[in-house]
């Protein structure tokens, strides 16, 4: 049920049936917007660290081989821990 990485995500409830992500695609494309891999990949030359949630990832079967190279794992408390003193936070 996973997608095969970052590139062949679906657009959420937009998806319509494939649509919805192949119009976002070519928007993307023609406003010369990165691919979301080349995005991830610049992230994380920039120093981006990317950061799964331990307890999602249990809950939800999602198993550590199933992410893509380069995210941490970690669970809240040590989360909340390494971004105290972070100028920007993003959780999701």
């Amino acid at each position: 049920m996973m997608p095969k990485g970052a590139g062949r995500l679906r657009l959420s409830k937009l998806n319509m049936g494939g649509i919805g992500t192949m119009l976002m695609k070519r928007v993307m494309k023609s406003k010369n917007v990165m691919d979301l891999p080349a995005l991830v990949q610049s992230a994380q030359e920039g120093g981006v660290r990317l950061v799964a949630c331990a307890m999602s990832m249990d809950v939800m079967g999602i198993k550590k081989e199933e992410l893509i190279d380069g995210v941490e794992i970690a669970g809240v408390a040590n989360y909340l821990g390494s971004t105290q003193s972070a100028d920007l936070n993003l959780f999701i």
